[in-house]
């Protein structure tokens, strides 16, 4: 395990920051004309703080037609307005009958380059993503419950090296009744900054 963890000459710019927290929290800004514009967010440290700001890429059509299942580009901006992070998810089926054309994504940081990539395994029942380092080596596993919908409370997706050890958890905030996507991400301090992107990345992915 001892390659998902820092490398201090290995932190992309923009991302030094994420070498000292173990907890991200991610709130969808509630939009009034939902469907309409663009999904945006603000991810925050354990306190509450703003560190990022993130903003989907997509036209109206796309959005009102496709989906949850839609294709999307996702920037993640610092508090400069600076582009940190880039995340490109091509348009992907949702059905378990069809597994050749699971979700994917992939995570830039900087834009333009490629760190990881997450991968959906098939399963009839479950959700399971593969995380993947820059050279698409496997580095980390996502699992969530039979029932992923958070109808009545927090929806908890399990995080595992490749071993089979616990990481760290995803966890899709329940929030009532309103149509918009809270999630928190626990993960080691000391676990590589570029897997922290590559699980941020995930939780756009899986929890949608």
């Amino acid at each position: 395990m001892s390659e998902l963890f820092s490398n201090p000459a290995a932190v992309p710019p923009g991302l030094e920051y994420l070498t000292q927290i173990d907890q991200i929290l991610v709130h969808q800004k509630i939009e009034l004309l939902e469907g309409k514009t663009n999904n945006q967010y603000e991810i925050k440290n354990s306190m509450g703080q703003k560190i990022f700001h993130a903003k989907e890429t997509t036209d109206c059509c796309t959005r009102n037609i496709c989906g949850p299942v839609r294709s999307f580009d996702l920037q993640i901006k610092d508090n400069f307005d600076q582009e940190v992070i880039h995340l490109i998810r091509p348009y992907r089926c949702s059905s378990c009958c069809f597994p050749c054309c699971l979700q994917e994504m992939e995570v830039q940081a900087p834009p333009g380059n490629t760190i990881g990539y997450i991968k959906q395994d098939w399963h009839m029942f479950k959700p399971k993503f593969s995380l993947y380092d820059m050279s698409k080596t496997k580095a980390l596993s996502i699992e969530g419950p039979l029932c992923a919908i958070s109808c009545c409370g927090d929806v908890d997706f399990d995080v595992t090296s490749k071993d089979g050890h616990s990481v760290g958890r995803i966890s899709k905030q329940w929030t009532g009744l309103t149509d918009t996507d809270n999630f928190g991400i626990n993960f080691p301090m000391d676990l590589d900054v570029r897997m922290k992107a590559v699980l941020l990345g995930a939780s756009f992915l899986i929890v949608r």
